[in-house]
């Protein structure tokens, strides 16, 4: 068996082509593989499709991909503090399916766990199940492709929507500690979209802050067992960034 550590994350991304599905860990700006991300953008791949919680902001995270122009399309359920996001989405620079938060978790689970498509409530009678979101906008300001209508069905007298799974080509992750057979933990809330990102990816990428020998980490203390991650590189402590900072002034001031 060869070993699923690489020196480096440029080491680990170089096979990342043109066009490829991206699965990306993280909330906000928390628990996002940034080491990755930065990696895959000092090369040329371009035209990436990326499932991820949210875009980054203009100069973090995905932020980076989308400012250079590499990403085509993201799949989202909240993409509010990035303007260059908008700016793209709204001028027919970039495809975009946003989908409700809990139903993209689903479908990042489901697409690990080999179930091609499931049955839920979010969505039903809106947009979401009926169609008509705008995908893509036309530069003219009309909506060139939009989401189609979705499969519904009753249950115990309430209706459900279809919804796919989600099998990425590669998924981006960021954990606390790994070893070196692949096992993660994650850090409290940094553990969000990562282990279902990681469990959509045919080939799951974890850049890790500490990394140690397999079996020093206590079986029951490991978030995600090692068969869903291929790929360790050891990043050290994260750069980490506050996504919006909101403070007040001090008592007496004004």
């Amino acid at each position: 068996m060869s070993s699923k550590v690489y020196s480096t994350a440029a080491e680990a991304v170089v096979d990342i082509s043109d066009g490829a599905r991206i699965a990306v860990g993280g909330f906000g700006l928390c628990g996002i593989p940034d080491a990755l991300i930065r990696a895959i953008a000092d090369t040329t791949t371009t035209n990436l499709e990326v499932y991820s919680n949210n875009c980054g902001v203009d100069d973090h995270g995905l932020g980076i991909l989308l400012a250079l122009g590499r990403i085509r399309r993201v799949t989202a359920s909240y993409v509010g503090e990035n303007k260059e996001f908008a700016r793209q989405y709204l001028a027919g620079e970039l495809e975009v399916e946003l989908t409700p938060q809990g139903t993209l978790a689903e479908r990042l689970r489901a697409g690990g766990a080999g179930i091609p498509a499931f049955y839920t409530p979010a969505g039903v009678a809106t947009p979401v199940s009926d169609g008509g979101i705008p995908w893509r906008y036309a530069p003219d300001g009309s909506v060139l492709i939009a989401s189609p209508p979705k499969e519904t069905r009753v249950f115990d007298g309430r209706r459900h929507v279809l919804e796919e799974s989600i099998r990425a080509d590669f998924a981006l992750v960021h954990a606390k500690v790994g070893d070196t057979a692949g096992n993660l933990v994650f850090d409290k809330t940094a553990m969000n979209f990562n282990p279902l990102a990681a469990m959509a990816g045919k080939v799951t990428i974890a850049q890790v802050e500490n990394l140690v020998e397999a079996g020093d980490i206590d079986p029951n203390n490991v978030h995600l067992p090692g068969v869903f991650v291929q790929r360790i590189v050891h990043t050290g402590p994260q750069d980490k960034r506050i996504e919006k900072r909101t403070v007040r002034n001090q008592e007496g001031e004004r």
